[in-house]
């Protein structure tokens, strides 16, 4: 094996520890997921495994991430960057990082509606920043009920009864930051010289 592909496989596992640490999984969670006994994992994790493709592949699934960004794969020559979009509650999701655990970033697109929809209130884990690029954005956050037109901003808690959806029925388009409990996003002005 030569050295390059050995530096690769060595910042794997604390690369997997990170990860699931980030997702808040433990290994017991992870293994019952994957299929990949708790050992195997935790052995995987501290560097005394080395990864297979077999290890691998249903670790990428699990956290939804490509394989590549598990392993640290150099880029290819290709600039581009392949987004896939995602659907979810009737909206379109496109993400727009790639790297696995902390602040994830999306362009989130909610189509138009010939009537604007009736809030259905959610909450989960998180803490979420926005930024409404086009249309009327409704966010409706606890009891406070919003209407941010382009280039405003909001952020708050997840864990708070959410709904985010169209002000007047029309598109709207927004950029996303997502982080786990306690990940909050921070614009610091420039610093004065």
């Amino acid at each position: 094996m030569d050295r390059e592909t050995e530096d690769v496989l060595d910042v794997v596992g604390p690369r997997l520890r990170a990860l699931r640490r980030d997702r808040g999984i433990t290994l017991a969670d992870l293994a019952a997921t994957t299929g990949v006994s708790e050992s195997t994992l935790s052995r995987l994790e501290s560097g005394q495994r080395r990864a297979t493709l077999e290890l691998l592949l249903p670790l990428a699934r699990t956290y939804d991430v490509p394989l590549d960004d598990l392993v640290g794969a150099p880029r290819t020559g290709d600039p581009r960057i392949h987004l896939k979009p995602m659907h979810r509650h009737g909206m379109t999701f496109i993400p727009l990082s790639r790297r696995p655990g902390g602040t994830q970033a999306f362009k989130m697109i909610i189509p138009a509606q010939p009537e604007p929809l009736e809030p259905a209130l959610k909450k989960h884990e998180g803490f979420e920043w926005l930024y409404v690029l086009n249309g009327r954005l409704r966010l409706v956050v606890g009891e406070r009920d919003l209407i941010l037109p382009p280039g405003e901003a909001a952020e708050f808690d997840t864990s708070l009864p959410h709904w985010l959806g169209s002000a007047d029925g029309g598109v709207v388009e927004l950029l996303i930051l997502f982080g786990l409990q306690g990940v909050r996003s921070h614009v610091r002005p420039a610093s004065k010289s």
